[in-house]
């Protein structure tokens, strides 16, 4: 019985990425949940089981970078990205562009980790670039900067919550 539940969870998975043309990482994981319902996990135990199959390492920040570049590229594909380019290209001009950037990344960062907000942000920094006739770099390295601050210097993100507990000190 697992040989045959192996072998349509193959199947299932070629149909869907070959035939269906889906996303790579959502089939990997539409495969792992009906080869799950196949082998008689109970259902209760399913996403923790691909949690734990994807990578103790990364756990749960795996399917929130998969899900996240997915959502990123939905985005721009949607024209999301083009209209916040031209948004902040009209709001900031085109000698300010870093500064808007700037800020919008701090903003955002102040609600994601800083994995997901790049992988949110990349696409939008592209789109601007593009738009603004400017080097990638010249607005990639504003958005990391930003991002970079918020996640470690603001609580509640993971790196200053921690130094704050190994020093004693108060989060505020």
């Amino acid at each position: 019985m697992e040989i045959l539940a192996l072998v349509i969870g193959i199947l299932f998975l070629l149909v869907l990425i070959i035939q269906f043309k889906m996303n790579t990482f959502v089939s990997l994981i539409l495969t792992s949940v009906l080869t799950a319902i196949l082998l008689g996990m109970p259902l209760t135990k399913i996403a923790t089981s691909i949690e734990t199959g994807i990578g103790s390492q990364l756990g749960e920040l795996s399917l929130v970078f998969g899900f996240g570049a997915m959502l990123g590229r939905l985005v721009a594909d949607a024209g999301g990205a083009h209209k916040i380019a031209t948004t902040l290209i009209n709001k900031f001009g085109r000698k300010r562009l870093q500064l808007a950037i700037m800020l919008a990344s701090f903003i955002i960062g102040i609600a994601l980790f800083f994995e997901v907000g790049m992988v949110l942000l990349v696409p939008i920094v592209f789109a601007i670039a593009v738009e603004a006739e400017v080097p990638i770099l010249y607005l990639g390295i504003p958005m990391a900067a930003a991002l970079s601050v918020t996640h470690g210097f603001l609580p509640p993100h993971p790196a200053p919550t921690a130094i704050a507990a190994a020093l004693g000190a108060s989060d505020g």
